[in-house]
């Protein structure tokens, strides 16, 4: 399977493109469980009829790409589901703002309401009833010039207007329900292709980019092997268009 970036007997680490779901129940909807099923089942063939174990331990939303780990085992299933809950798994992220930071690093901290019916996530008052902590760092990586042509012709003819593009790096200290989204977008900062969260300024200049994903991608994930305890760090760069400009020597 080509996105599988390391597996061993206890644990299997995958690249998750986006727009693809991490899980789904939908029928003939592709999703990285029922992929990763059949892989494992494969290369179970002629080991016995007993249906390989995998184990969901974390998940990224359909639009977003990234890093994922999954178990091989419920003992390698409960310790990581133990580092995900004590903050030991550590979890990067670079994503493609509308505009730029006001600082070039800084804390955000939040409290959020999941509107489950909507499925969507508000910035409330920590008094509101089942509002939740949410917390993140970022980091500013570099800025860019979008140079796009002006629709309105005058006298002057045609004239192109500039637009601040940002790749921010983000640790994620709390996972929440569309956290990094709601959270960067509520400070002006909305992500490249979120429909759900962006201004009116994002959108327009993703439809023309051609973004149709939320330019989010968890490009670093560190953790604790749940078997041996060796400390693994996996990365990778990010694979949408989107990114390209930030990654290349041109800029």
């Amino acid at each position: 399977m080509k996105n599988i970036i390391y597996e061993d007997k206890d644990i299997l680490v995958v690249y998750k493109p986006a727009g693809i779901a991490t899980q789904t129940a939908r029928t003939c909807q592709q999703d990285m469980v029922s992929e990763l099923k059949n892989y494992l089942a494969a290369g179970a063939k002629g080991k016995g009829n007993r249906e390989p174990y995998l184990g969901l331990v974390h998940r990224l939303d359909q639009p977003v790409s990234g890093l994922l780990v999954f178990a091989k085992s419920r003992q390698a299933a409960a310790g990581l589901g133990s580092q995900v809950t004590d903050g030991q798994m550590k979890k990067y992220y670079y994503a493609v703002i509308y505009g730029k930071p006001k600082e070039p690093a800084g804390r955000l901290e939040d409290f959020l309401y999941k509107d489950g019916k909507n499925n969507q996530s508000l910035v409330v008052d920590e008094r509101f009833p089942n509002a939740k902590k949410a917390v993140l760092e970022y980091k500013l990586v570099k800025t860019l010039m979008a140079l796009e042509e002006d629709m309105c012709i005058g006298k002057h003819g045609s004239h192109s207007k500039e637009r601040e593009v940002s790749l921010v790096e983000i640790r994620l200290i709390t996972g929440r329900h569309h956290q990094i989204r709601v959270q960067l977008s509520c400070r002006d900062m909305p992500l490249l292709g979120d429909n759900r969260y962006g201004s009116p300024g994002s959108k327009e200049l993703s439809q023309k980019a051609g973004c149709r994903n939320v330019a989010l991608c968890a490009y670093k994930l560190t953790f604790y092997h749940p078997v041996s305890g060796e400390k693994l760090e996996f990365e990778k760069q990010p694979e949408g268009e989107i990114f390209l400009p930030f990654f290349t020597s041109a800029f």
